[in-house]
C-alpha cells in the first residue's frame, strides 16, 4: 500500500514539474503533458495494482490524447477571431485618425505628435502644423495624406 501511495505522489510531482516548466517556458505543450501525469495519478487511485510499464503506457496514451485535444479543440478556439483585433497593434489603431504635423514633411518624411509621442510619418511635402490623416502603417512609420 505504501508503494502505491508513493506512485501517486510520483505522478503528481511529475505533473507539478511539467506545469511549472510550462510557466517558465510558455507554449502550452508541457501543460497538457502535465495534465496527463495528474490524470495518471488519479488512475492509480482507482487501479493501484497497475505495473510500472502499464502506467507508462497509459501515461503516453493520456499525453497523446491531451495534446491532440489541445491542438484540435482548444487551439482553434484561442486562434479564433478576437473582439479586439487591434489590441497590440498601436500603429494600426491610428489609421483614419487625424493629427498635426510637428515637423514638416521634407523628402517624404516628417514627424507628427500622436498623443504623447512623436511618430515618423511619410507622405507628400507638407509644412509643420498641417492637419494630416493616417492612411496606412509600415512598421513604426505612419503613411499620411493631407486632411484638408
Amino acid at each position: 500500500m505504501m508503494t502505491n501511495l508513493v506512485a501517486h505522489y510520483g505522478w503528481w510531482l511529475l505533473a507539478l514539474i511539467l506545469i511549472a516548466a510550462e510557466i517558465m517556458l510558455p507554449g502550452f505543450f508541457m501543460l497538457w503533458i502535465g495534465i496527463a501525469a495528474a490524470v495518471m495519478g488519479l488512475v492509480l487511485l482507482v487501479l493501484p495494482e497497475l505495473s510500472f510499464l502499464t502506467q507508462v503506457m497509459i501515461f503516453v496514451v493520456l499525453a497523446l490524447v491531451s495534446c491532440y485535444c489541445y491542438w484540435r479543440f482548444v487551439r482553434s478556439i484561442a486562434d479564433g477571431p478576437s473582439d479586439q483585433p487591434l489590441l497590440n497593434r498601436r500603429g494600426e489603431q491610428l489609421i483614419g485618425r487625424r493629427f498635426l504635423l510637428d515637423t514638416a514633411i521634407v523628402n517624404g518624411q516628417g514627424k507628427a505628435r500622436v498623443n504623447d509621442s512623436l511618430w515618423v510619418v511619410e507622405g507628400p511635402e507638407l509644412p509643420a502644423g498641417t492637419a494630416i490623416e493616417v492612411v496606412a502603417v509600415d512598421g513604426t512609420t505612419l503613411k499620411v495624406r493631407s486632411a484638408s
